[in-house]
């Protein structure tokens, strides 16, 4: 039996966003219908969907409402309509903390995306990936301020990540600016909306799709030599 083919795939993605978390979840039900026939190696870039969003946050359905003109009704139904999607792709957006769930909120991920940016070159692919789906948890399940430094490190330690190393990754001006320049070259690829998935370099999968979406793309892409 040959051994399986192997596949690079890097995920432009913001853990604010729901349909980031949704697709990642379709994509390895993907990976587990190719299981022996392709592995993936999943990478993830930085993409901020609101790169203006200013230190304080703002609130879910104020959030909803300014950017895309929805009533508190129409958001209230889109987010039940999210819910469902999220359980059939495996992923619970129920609040999970302690006591009362507090206000949802949007916050700038700007730090996030460095440490995930520092995750990846300290740790590798699995690393970031353990603190990527770490932070979309604290998002999603237990409404924490992806903002704040202070979440962030503490987040990153219960990782077994080394929080001295995220402290000065945060203070980083160089890790700041290799952030920059891999959204860049989101925009000059025309990505401008998440999660867009690029195989082998080259061949782009772009929103949350089906589990049988992804495994048709990657057989295309392994048959085909894409990127190889």
């Amino acid at each position: 039996m040959s051994a399986p083919a192997k596949v690079t795939i890097d995920i432009y993605s913001d853990v604010m966003c729901p349909w980031c978390i949704i697709g990642y979840s379709q994509l390895r039900k993907g990976l587990a219908q190719l299981d022996g026939e392709i592995e993936a190696e999943v990478r993830w870039l930085p993409f901020e969907l609101n790169p203006d969003m200013p230190p304080e946050g703002e609130g879910q359905s104020e959030h909803i409402a300014r950017k895309y003109g929805r009533t508190p009704e129409q958001a209230e139904a889109n987010r039940a309509q999210l819910l469902g999607i999220g359980e059939r792709a495996g992923y619970s957006f129920a609040y999970t903390g302690a006591g009362e769930p507090p206000k949802a909120m949007m916050w700038n991920t700007f730090a996030a995306h460095k440490l995930l940016k520092w995750a990846l070159i300290e740790g590798g692919p699995a690393v970031q990936t353990r603190l990527k789906l770490a932070l979309f948890d604290a998002h999603f399940q237990q409404r924490r301020n992806l903002s704040d430094p202070d979440v962030l490190v503490e987040l990153v330690a219960a990782e077994g990540l080394d929080p001295a190393g995220a402290r000065a990754a945060l203070d980083d001006e160089a890790l700041g600016l290799i952030v920059r320049r891999e959204q860049a070259a989101a925009w000059d690829m025309n990505i401008t909306g998440v999660p867009a998935m690029i195989v082998n370099g080259k061949f782009l999968i772009p929103g949350a799709q089906e589990p049988e979406v992804y495994a048709n793309a990657l057989r295309r892409v392994v048959t085909r030599g894409i990127g190889a």
